[in-house]
């Protein structure tokens, strides 16, 4: 493969300017307030015309509050910590780790949203251990999110850390704010990438980081 030359104590206090993926700068520690959560949860089943006092939903607030800091784990760390360790390696081909699960919450309708990710680089002297990958991935993913943003991100941390010569993403994940509601389309998947570097400059690599990614499915651009 050819080479080119030349290389506050409330959740809102996150800042998360990566529309694009360019601008990872703006992130910040958070921290989840538990009873703001249970009291605002147990106002939506009054709401909904329940009994937030009855058997099946006395604990249903706590429940959900402690479900929402573990789903949001990621707001409090910058995945980019772990790429921070890396190893000089004189290896120069494709690094790449297909099908990493996870699950993240579309931050329209706070609805899951899951699939599996193939994130790959083309290293320049540096590689990182694999496991961190699939945590880069798990850091990104554990927040509110649309999953264009989440791929971007993704792809701008690994070239921003890693300086490699190129590097890719591709996430494919169901949607449930359209599949158990709305348009009701289950089985739907949608697709997104992020290439960065030569994967994105030079359509030979573009094709060939794309059909390691898909495996036996052929790929196209």
């Amino acid at each position: 493969m050819p080479k080119r030359n030349g290389r506050n104590s409330q959740p809102s206090a996150v800042s998360l300017a990566l529309d694009d993926g360019s601008d990872t700068t703006s992130l910040r520690p958070a921290s989840i307030d538990l009873r703001r959560i249970e009291r605002a949860v147990r106002e939506i089943l009054i709401s909904i015309g329940e009994n937030p006092d009855r058997e099946g939903l006395i604990r249903t607030p706590s429940r959900v509050a402690r479900a929402y800091a573990e789903l949001m784990a990621g707001l409090s760390e910058d995945p980019r910590v772990h790429l921070k360790t890396v190893f000089n390696e004189r290896y120069d081909e494709v690094v790449l780790l297909r099908d990493i699960e996870f699950h993240s919450l579309c931050e329209h309708h706070l609805l899951p949203f899951m699939g599996k990710a193939h994130v790959a680089y083309l290293p320049d002297g540096t590689v990182v251990g694999l496991s961190k990958l699939a945590r880069l991935v798990e850091g990104f993913a554990r927040r509110p999110q649309v999953q264009e943003r989440l791929t971007t991100q993704i792809a701008a941390a690994l070239m921003e850390a890693l300086n490699p010569v190129g590097a890719a993403c591709v996430i494919e994940a169901t949607h449930t704010c359209m599949t158990i509601r709305g348009a009701k389309k289950p089985g739907s998947i949608m697709v997104t990438s992020a290439l960065r570097g030569i994967f994105k400059d030079n359509p030979p690599s573009r094709n060939e980081i794309l059909s390691l990614m898909y495996g036996t499915r052929v790929a196209s651009c």
